[in-house]
């Protein structure tokens, strides 16, 4: 099966996030312009890191797929070198197999075969770095993507949705939180301001504001929760008991319907005296129009046609904010990803193949 020796190569790259990814753009960028892409690198602004833009055949229109090249952490558990692809009963085992190395073996075992049936309508491909740690590579890539590879009618990021047609996800905004006091000894606490006061003033204020979302805010039953969302994740600060802490930081989350923008929720938490808030990262939602002919069109070539939302966020917000028919369908299973032995079907990567194939014409 030529996606799965394409998903051994690129599981043999250890491309933790946030880590350097170089060799296995290389790689992808050569394999490409074998293939008759057009390749274009783009530049990270972290050391180590870069992203591709490539195209087979000229204009606009057509078909772009979009992956990301990073994977989390392999962590403590394996059965088996993560980086090494295991065949296990028709599963395919290794770091990235699911989320989303898979879709990408599918990608290129598509551009293979494109080599010597070119596509009546251009199909590009999409290739970031760091979407584990908040969309960073994609956030900088968005604006050359229509430049260099004009607009396409149909864009498909890969994450895994069993090959179900996903046309909506919240928007994610992080924040970090800085409350700021007066160190001072102590026994003399009352007379100062205590930076963990603040903290925990705000984290009772993140607090309110979720009860009110969850009593009185937008609806959508297609989410569950049905509403958006504020959670506050960490909190840290003072440095000794003897001491009146001067500084502590509380990172909190924005989980925003379509119907709500992050501003107008973050609007909503008053701030307590000594604490200023800066946006850590963001990417937006996906609300997908179902009626567009080419969604539709895709919609009638799957087992299931009927659409649904997802629970996770991905980068297809950024290609719809630039006016772009964007939905979310990918092999393999999310609950299968960001674990030990994560795996992917071999069954399902055959599937994603067929589908991509049929999109770019040649199936």
């Amino acid at each position: 099966m030529r996606e799965a020796e394409i998903l051994a190569t690129l599981v043999a790259f250890p491309t933790v996030t946030d880590g350097p990814n170089g060799d296995l753009i290389d790689w992808v960028s050569a394999h490409l312009a074998d293939a008759g892409f057009a390749v274009t690198r783009i530049a990270a602004s972290a050391p180590g890191r870069s992203g591709l833009l490539a195209k087979l055949g000229a204009g606009e229109g057509g078909l772009l797929l979009s992956a990301h090249s990073d994977v989390v952490p392999p962590g403590a558990g394996w059965s088996t070198d993560p980086f090494t692809l295991t065949e296990r009963g028709g599963r395919l085992q290794g770091r990235g197999a699911t989320d989303m190395k898979g879709f990408l073996a599918c990608a290129l075992a598509l551009a293979e075969r494109l080599k010597n049936s070119p596509p009546a309508a251009p199909v590009s491909l999409a290739l970031s770095w760091d979407e584990e740690i908040g969309c960073r590579g994609i956030a900088e890539m968005i604006g050359q993507v229509v430049p260099v590879l004009g607009r396409p009618e149909l864009v498909v990021v890969g994450e895994p949705t069993g090959m179900r047609l996903c046309t909506g996800h919240k928007g994610k905004n992080a924040y970090l939180a800085t409350a700021t006091g007066e160190a001072a000894h102590s026994s003399r606490a009352p007379y100062h301001r205590n930076a963990l006061h603040g903290a925990a003033e705000l984290v009772l204020a993140l607090r309110d504001a979720q009860a009110r979302l969850l009593a009185d805010g937008a609806r959508d039953d297609a989410y569950d929760p049905p509403v958006s969302t504020i959670h506050a994740g960490t909190l840290h600060g003072g440095t000794a008991l003897n001491i009146v802490p001067d500084r502590a930081e509380v990172a909190f989350e924005i989980r925003h319907l379509a119907a709500e923008t992050p501003e107008a929720l973050l609007a909503t938490i008053p701030l307590p005296e000594g604490v200023e808030v800066a946006p850590l990262g963001a990417y937006p939602g996906l609300a997908a129009d179902a009626s567009a002919p080419a969604i539709k069109r895709l919609a009638g070539m799957l087992d299931d046609p009927a659409p649904i939302t997802v629970s996770y966020g991905t980068e297809a917000g950024f290609f719809a904010a630039e006016g772009l028919n964007t939905v979310v369908c990918g092999p393999g299973d999310m609950a299968d990803a960001h674990r030990a032995d994560e795996s992917i079907s071999a069954a399902d990567l055959a599937r994603c193949s067929v589908l991509l194939a049929r999109l770019a014409g040649a199936g």
